[in-house]
């Protein structure tokens, strides 16, 4: 399983919790520009509509530009592959007042391309600096125990 690419933004503004596995539709070219590692899913979330979910935000480039088809939108709304059973839940769960779905990570599982998302809900700015003050002691503790052996 390899990871072509990763929100690391998404773990530091939100706080998450349900994660799941989530299939992507892609164009030829898509698909061998996110194994290239050239797609971003770094502020991208879900949307539930119709029944169906859909990756918002995520930019995948063409993997050739020059042989992109005409009229070929990097930004495009792109279908996830889901069960019906999943999409319900998810769209209960983006239903109540402040949670989203974000994308984590998009990777290889086998021949295909997934997309593991996540329920998150937004921190607050105090949040964030206890996060950034955790991460700081927790730096400066490995750094004394490694100088001390």
């Amino acid at each position: 399983m390899k990871t072509f690419t990763s929100n690391r933004r998404a773990a530091f503004d939100f706080e998450l919790s349900d994660t799941c596995e989530a299939g992507l539709e892609l164009f030829g070219t898509e698909v061998k520009a996110v194994r290239s590692g050239k797609g971003k899913i770094d502020g991208a979330h879900v949307i539930v509509r119709g029944g169906e979910a859909y990756l918002v935000g995520a930019s995948i480039p063409a993997h050739q530009p020059a042989n992109a088809p005409s009229g070929y939108d990097p930004e495009r709304t792109r279908r996830l592959l889901l069960s019906q059973k999943e999409i319900d839940a998810l769209a209960h769960k983006s239903d109540q007042k402040g949670l989203t779905i974000v994308p984590l990570s998009m990777y290889s599982s086998g021949r295909n391309i997934k997309l593991k998302l996540a329920v998150a809900r937004g921190k607050k700015k105090q949040d964030k600096r206890e996060t950034i003050r955790k991460r700081d002691s927790d730096r400066h503790i490995g750094r004394t125990l490694k100088n001390q052996n």
